[in-house]
């Protein structure tokens, strides 16, 4: 009787793939969980609200849903925020609300399994990871794997409710 070898056998977890969207802030590349992603426009200047934060740039009528902006290279702090033909905004489904997001351009989508994703290693307290899910190393590129309903949810993005109400 045969008795399978179980340190080869790799977590169930690590095999199944999920679908994400990558997309570029600056020099560096990022994927989000495509199941987020309701659609990608083209970059319009959305409607400035007033007192909003700066990387709030505004909002947009939707089809009928006003839907507040968020420009995630001014909330990253990644520099000189240029927008160009390639900048688009992707709008998103999270913690029950839709959002869109500004980014330098979209890559495409790709298919990532639980073990081609890696903890973030520890920036101490210089940097926050915790919107971080992991990097996953794809052929030549590093994918920075965020939890964009983290971030979407986090504490900061209640002034987009507070400045929408304004």
């Amino acid at each position: 009787m045969d008795i399978p070898n179980q340190q080869n056998a790799a977590p169930e977890e690590d095999l199944v793939a999920s679908e994400y969207l990558t997309f570029r802030l600056g020099d560096e590349e990022y994927a989000i969980d495509i199941l987020k992603v309701q659609e990608i426009r083209g970059y319009e200047p959305p409607t400035a609200i007033a007192y909003a934060p700066p990387f709030i740039k505004g909002v947009i009528n939707l089809r009928g849903i006003i839907v507040p902006i968020v420009d995630l290279r001014i909330k990253f702090g990644l520099g000189t925020v240029e927008y160009t033909p390639f900048t688009v905004v992707i709008i998103l489904n999270v913690a029950q609300r839709v959002i869109g997001i500004v980014v330098d351009s979209v890559s495409d989508v790709t298919s990532l399994t639980g073990g081609q994703i890696r903890q973030a290693p520890d920036f101490s307290a210089s940097f926050d990871t915790k919107y971080i899910l992991g990097l996953a190393s794809i052929e030549q590129r590093m994918l920075i794997v965020t939890d964009i309903e983290r971030l979407m949810s986090s504490r900061d993005m209640e002034l987009i409710d507070d400045a929408a109400a304004q």
